[in-house]
């Protein structure tokens, strides 16, 4: 075995990538942009509403803001170091070049835990779009869920080039749904609406801020729900076409368009049906809508079947986020090797299948869509903590590094992104201490596993080892 820093290089079989490999030049720059926002769009049809209840409008007005800069200012970072080291391994790529094996892995497990438990919490919105249309006399939604992994699941199996394919087409029906909203609620706007929560006396409390300073920290966890997996657009780089140019497109116009979608329905969904009325609800789009034109609101039910296709969207894309993590760091022997596994199409069925199992069951068993955002956005901010830092120390230790894209700003860019990453870490101990704790306590046995086993397995062919293991070998010959 070769050894360097720790950790150790295992032997493998000649063939050992050639059964790994994922199918190459399937997705251009607009069809990445589409897939940014597809990650995203559920997040415009359900979930964000939640923090009305917990901050207010005034709260969680603040919270997008503050997550949409740290959002847009990441999202600068991404695109340049996506452009630099194009892997599979997007963030645990980006971490373990800049921060070494232990920091690689840990922005890896971060980045899985998100996106395993994200589909799972979907689902949940899935099934309750599903019951407000009374379709199949479900009470339980249970089958729903068992639906929707099969389905899309298969079809990412099926191949990469025709999910992507499939994945865009479902987002442009959800964001015709969203056109549709907007027209049918400008004419009902009221500012009065946006106020109607009564503050409950906590400091600061106001008609604005309800539920004072304490409930802006609570409505960031759902400040970044209309953000929340963009960071996936990366993953896709060993399938893109030219991911020196088509990356930085691709992230930076899927930011743009989530920024404008989200602003609107923040405005006008509490502003004609009430904040404390959609502070509640499980589809506040047709329920917005219903509001302002009547329980048999044809226009309601197309956005709620519509919407249904963003939820889906998003459902869709982030099950490819999560195979392509799981397959990187599989691949390079941080996590089992076997989940690394391709078909002849070139798609890893095992971290497709593996991950989908784990978020049924936790659909299944909670149905509770709002732990398993909390759950979700822990895991997101953890590795966004870590993914400004890769950065920043990119930027600090390689200035030579040859880079497709550079940040405009550099490191203060992605400075001020890093600080409010750590203050969204800390507000999802103040939303939900048990969802974070649960997290908290998956990642640190993930950790125990790379410490004691998988830093002694690692494969040095992989391609995100390669790029370091260049880095070391250019170092020492200085």
């Amino acid at each position: 075995m070769a050894r360097t820093s720790r950790i150790d290089y295992g032997a493998v079989d000649k063939d050992y990538l050639e059964h790994r490999r994922l199918k190459r030049g399937a997705a251009g720059w607009i069809l990445l942009a589409g897939l940014g926002v597809a990650y995203v769009i559920s997040g415009d049809f359900s979930g964000w509403n939640l923090g009305l209840a917990v901050g207010g409008w005034g709260g969680l007005l603040i919270a997008f803001l503050l997550m949409g800069l740290m959002y847009t200012c990441m999202v600068f970072g991404l695109a340049e170091m996506s452009s630099t080291l194009p892997t599979a391994g997007a963030g645990y790529g980006f971490a373990r070049r800049a921060l070494g094996p232990l920091g690689g892995f840990a922005t890896g497990m971060a980045v899985l835990i998100e996106y395993a438990v994200a589909p799972a919490a979907i689902a949940t919105f899935i099934g309750g779009y599903i019951e407000a249309l009374g379709l199949f006399g479900l009470t339980n939604s249970w089958p729903v869920y068992l639906v929707t992994y099969v389905v899309f699941i298969g079809i990412h199996l099926w191949g990469v080039g025709e999910a992507l394919k499939v994945m865009f087409g479902i987002t442009a029906i959800a964001v015709v749904a969203l056109v549709i909203t907007v027209i049918g609620l400008v004419p009902h706007f009221r500012t009065d609406n946006l106020f109607d929560i009564v503050p409950d006396g906590s400091t600061g409390s106001s008609a604005f801020l309800p539920f004072g300073i304490p409930g802006v920290l609570a409505a960031l966890v759902f400040g970044i729900w209309f953000f929340l997996a963009i960071e996936g657009v990366p993953l896709a780089a060993e399938e893109s076409s030219d991911p020196k140019r088509d990356m930085p497109r691709g992230i930076i116009v899927a930011m743009v368009f989530l920024l404008v979608s989200g602003a609107a329905m923040l405005v006008l969904v509490p502003g004609t049906a009430g904040a404390s009325a959609m502070g509640g609800s499980d589809s506040p789009l047709p329920e917005a809508l219903r509001a302002v034109a009547g329980g048999d609101s044809v226009l309601a039910d197309v956005v709620n079947y519509a919407g249904l296709a963003g939820l889906v969207a998003s459902f869709f894309s982030i099950v490819f986020a999560y195979s392509r993590q799981l397959f990187a760091l599989s691949r390079a022997g941080y996590l089992p090797r076997a989940l690394s596994l391709t078909t002849s199409r070139h798609t890893p069925w095992l971290a497709l299948v593996v991950p989908g199992t784990i978020g049924f069951i936790l659909a299944s068993v909670t149905g509770n869509g709002g732990l398993l955002i909390n759950i979700a956005v822990f895991g997101a901010t953890l590795s966004y903590v870590l993914l400004n830092l890769s950065h920043i120390m990119l930027r600090v230790k390689e200035p030579d590094l040859e880079r497709g894209y550079r940040t405009p700003g550099g490191v203060v860019t992605t400075g001020i992104a890093l600080v409010l990453a750590v203050v969204a870490l800390v507000a999802t101990f103040v939303l939900d201490v048990v969802a974070a704790s649960i997290t908290a306590g998956v990642f640190l046995v993930a950790l125990a596993y790379f410490w004691f086993y998988s830093r002694h397995h690692l494969v040095a062919s992989a391609p995100e080892e390669e790029f370091a293991l260049l880095q070391d070998s250019e170092k020492s010959l200085k």
